[in-house]
C-alpha cells in the first residue's frame, strides 16, 4: 500500500506506506537528510522515524526553520535537566523551555555557580555522544506523582494541563523522563554543540509571591562552527553595548528613582535633536504641520478612543479635581480632539500632524532594557487625516519617506511585516477587510516584498512595520504604518465634501524612526559609538602642540562654530599622542593638529577617526568640505 505525501510547495509524492521521515529526507538530498531534526506531520511535529500510514501534508524541520528551530533547543534543555539530575540528585526540575537565542531550565534546591559549568557541559556531553532517542509516551496523573516524588511543581503543572482538558505526556531520554507536550527532536546525538550561558533568580511561574528558582541558561546549534559564531556575535555586541558606549562618551545616564526615563547629557541631547532637525527639515519639505498637545488627560478620553480597555495596565493614572487622569501613552486622541476643533473642508485634506512630544508607558520594570525600552519616550509621532479616495498615495509617499530615511540616509537593510486583524480588536469585519487590502495593493505597487503577520495589528486598524536589520544582522521593529477607520468613527471625525455632504474622515498613524530613545540605542550600537558626522556631537576636535598656539587654536573654533559645525579645543599640557589618543576614544570624527607650521601657513592638519591624515589643508577649504558633508549627511569623512 502507499501513502500520497503533499510537500510544503504544494507538490505531492507516493510513497510506501510506513515511510518515515528520515527516509523522504535522504530521498530529496543529501544535505537535507543531514540537516534533518523532526518532521512534520499535518500539524503534529515528531520524531525522524515516526512511521507515515496515511496521507498527509509534510514538512522536514532542520534548524533553519523556526519549528525545528524551538524543538532543537527544547530538547536542549531535556538534556541540560537530565546533566543536573544526574550531578545533583537532591535537584528539582520545574519547566524548561526554548527562548529566543537558547533555552533555559528552572529548578529548586539547586545551589551552583558558573565555576560548575564546564563540569555539567561535560556530562550533558556524555548524553549527547549516547545518541539517546526522545520517546514520547501517554501517561496519567498517578504516574507522574509516581515518576516525580516529593516534586510539587510537576504535580501542580500535570494537575493543571488536566483541567485544561490537554492529555499528559512525558518525554524519555535513556535514564531521564520528563513531563513534557514536546515537540522535541529525534536523538540527543543531534545536538552538537551545546554551551551554558548564565544563572539567574526566577520566581516560580513568574510570581514573586512564590519561591525563587535557579534559571540555568543555555543555547546550543547543530555545529560547533555556528556556535562559534554566535559567541563572537555575542562579543562585538558586547563591544557595542550602547549603555556601556553611553557611558563613556557620556551620551546618557539612568537613575533608579526614575526608573525607565533617560537622562540626556548634553552630548546625548545633540544626537536626539540633530534627529528631530532631520526629520523636521523632511515634514516641511512633504506637507506636515507640527502640533504640541498636553501631557495629563481625563480618563474619559482613553475610554472614548478604546485604550482604557485596551492599553489600561501600561497607562500611569493619577488624580486631579477628584477625578482619574491618565499620562498620555500615545498622541492619537488628542490630535484626533484637534480635529474634531472644527468643521473640516475637503480642501484642507490631507492634514498631517506631526508631534514630538513626550509619552509614557508603564513597562514592567524587569523589562526596562537602556535606551531599547523605556516609560518615557519621544516618538517621531504623525496622524493623517486624508478621505479615502487619498489614503493610496499617503500610504504610498510614506513608504517612500521610509525608504529615503532607512536606506538613502542611513543605508540600513529592512524587512517589510503586514499585520492584520488581532482577536480583540474595534470596529466592522468589512472595514477591516477593506484597510487591510488597500495595505497590500499599496505594497505590491512600491513592489516590496513582505511577510504577512496575521492577527499581530493594533486593536483599531492594520498596519505595515519595518524591521531594520543593523551590522550584527539583528532586526529592530521601528517605522509604522497603521490604517484606522475605528478611531475617527468613535470621534465622529468628519469633513464636508464637495457636495456639501460629510463624511467619515480616515486616520493614519505613522512614525518613521518610532522611538527617538530606542533609535538612538540602535545607531549606537550599529556603529559602535562611531555616529556620522552630521550626528557625532563633537564634530571637531582642536589639539594644541604648545599654549602659545591657544590664540590660533580659538580662532579656527571661532570659524567653525560660526559655520555651525560643533567644535571644541584640547589645549591640556598632555602629550599629542594622549591628546589624540583621548579623542579617538570619545570617537571625534575630526582631530585637528594646530602648531606652528599651521599657525605660519593659515592650515591645518587633519586626522580622521579612521587613521587617514592630511596636512597643509587651508581653513577655509576645511570649513566648507565639512559643512557639506554635514549637510549631505554622510556615512564616511572623507577630504580632498
Amino acid at each position: 500500500m502507499a501513502v500520497i505525501l503533499t510537500f510544503p510547495d504544494g507538490s505531492k509524492k507516493e510513497f510506501e506506506k510506513g515511510v518515515t521521515g528520515r527516509e523522504i529526507a535522504k530521498s530529496i538530498s543529501h544535505k537535507l537528510a543531514k540537516e534533518a531534526l523532526c518532521i512534520k506531520i499535518d500539524d503534529d511535529i515528531t520524531s525522524l522515524d515516526a512511521p507515515i500510514k496515511k496521507d498527509a501534508k509534510i514538512k522536514i524541520l532542520t534548524f533553519e526553520d523556526e519549528e525545528g528551530k524551538y524543538a532543537f533547543r527544547h530538547s536542549s534543555a531535556h538534556v541540560l535537566a537530565h546533566a543536573i539530575k544526574r550531578l545533583y540528585s537532591n535537584a528539582k526540575n520545574t519547566i524548561g523551555p526554548p527562548v529566543d537565542e537558547g533555552f533555559y531550565y528552572d529548578f529548586d534546591d539547586l545551589n551552583i555557580t558558573p565555576e560548575d559549568f564546564p563540569k555539567i557541559e561535560s556530562e550533558m556531553q556524555k548524553i549527547i555522544e549516547a545518541d539517546l532517542y526522545f520517546e514520547k509516551k501517554l501517561v496519567s496523573l498517578e504516574d507522574i506523582k509516581k515518576l516525580f516524588p516529593g516534586n510539587s511543581y510537576k504535580k501542580e503543572l500535570a494537575e493543571d494541563f488536566l483541567q485544561k482538558g490537554e492529555k499528559l505526556t512525558t518525554y524519555r531520554q535513556g535514564d531521564f523522563e520528563d513531563l513534557c507536550e514536546g515537540p522535541h527532536v529525534t536523538s540527543t546525538s543531534m545536538m552538537k554543540a551545546i554551551k551554558l550561558m548564565k544563572l539567574a533568580g526566577a520566581f516560580w511561574r513568574g510570581d514573586s509571591k512564590n519561591k525563587q528558582l535557579t534559571r540555568v541558561y543555555g543555547t546550543s546549534f547543530p555545529s560547533k562552527k555556528q556556535l562559534d559564531e554566535y559567541l563572537n556575535f555575542l562579543e562585538e555586541a558586547k563591544k557595542r553595548d550602547h549603555r556601556r558606549i553611553g557611558q563613556e562618551l557620556e551620551l546618557f545616564m539612568f537613575h533608579d528613582w526614575s526608573p525607565g526615563s533617560v537622562f540626556f547629557y548634553p552630548k546625548g541631547a545633540v544626537i536626539i535633536n540633530e534627529l528631530v532637525n532631520f526629520l523636521r527639515e523632511e515634514y516641511f519639505k512633504r506637507g506636515y504641520s507640527e502640533v504640541f498637545t498636553p501631557q495629563i488627560f481625563n480618563k474619559a478620553l482613553w475610554e472614548k478612543s478604546g485604550h482604557w480597555q485596551h492599553y489600561k495596565e501600561n497607562i500611569f493614572l493619577t488624580e486631579a479635581d477628584g477625578q482619574e487622569f491618565a499620562l498620555k501613552p500615545m498622541n492619537c486622541p488628542s490630535h484626533l480632539l484637534m480635529y474634531t476643533s472644527k468643521v473640516r473642508s475637503y480642501r484642507e485634506l490631507p492634514l498631517r500632524y506631526a508631534d514630538f512630544g513626550s509619552l509614557h508607558r508603564n513597562e514592567i520594570r524587569g523589562t526596562l532594557s537602556g535606551l531599547f525600552r523605556v516609560r518615557k519616550l519621544c516618538q517621531d509621532d504623525a496622524h493623517i487625516f486624508c478621505t479615502s479616495d487619498q489614503i493610496q498615495l499617503e500610504i504610498l509617499s510614506l513608504i517612500d519617506f521610509i525608504k529615503f530615511v532607512y536606506k538613502d540616509t542611513f543605508d540600513f537593510d529592512y524587512n517589510v511585516e503586514l499585520s492584520t486583524k488581532p482577536e480583540k480588536a474595534l470596529g466592522d469585519e468589512l472595514l477591516w477587510a477593506k484597510a487591510e487590502q488597500v495595505l497590500i495593493d499599496a505594497l505590491n505597487q512600491s513592489k516590496i516584498n513582505y511577510k504577512l503577520n496575521p492577527g499581530d495589528g493594533a486593536f483599531y486598524g492594520p498596519k505595515i512595520d519595518f524591521h531594520v536589520k543593523d551590522c550584527l544582522g539583528r532586526t529592530w521593529q521601528c517605522a509604522t504604518i497603521q490604517l484606522d477607520f475605528q478611531l475617527p468613527e468613535r470621534f465622529n471625525a468628519e469633513y464636508v465634501d464637495a457636495d456639501g455632504k460629510k463624511h467619515k474622515i480616515v486616520m493614519i498613524h505613522r512614525a518613521i524612526l518610532g522611538s527617538l530613545e530606542r533609535f538612538a540605542g540602535i545607531l549606537v550600537e550599529h556603529f559602535a559609538g562611531k555616529l556620522p558626522l552630521w550626528l557625532t556631537p563633537v564634530q571637531v576636535q582642536i589639539l594644541t602642540i604648545a599654549d602659545r598656539f591657544i590664540p590660533y587654536a580659538q580662532d579656527v573654533a571661532k570659524e567653525l562654530k560660526e559655520s555651525g559645525i560643533r567644535v571644541e579645543i584640547k589645549d591640556s599640557a598632555e602629550t599629542m599622542n594622549k591628546k589624540v589618543r583621548e579623542a579617538q576614544l570619545q570617537k571625534i570624527p575630526l582631530i585637528l593638529t594646530v602648531g606652528e607650521k599651521e599657525e605660519v601657513g593659515n592650515t591645518l592638519a587633519v586626522r580622521t577617526l579612521d587613521g587617514k591624515v592630511y596636512f597643509g589643508i587651508k581653513r577655509a577649504d576645511f570649513v566648507e568640505q565639512i559643512k557639506l558633508l554635514i549637510k549631505m549627511k554622510g556615512l564616511k569623512v572623507e577630504l580632498k
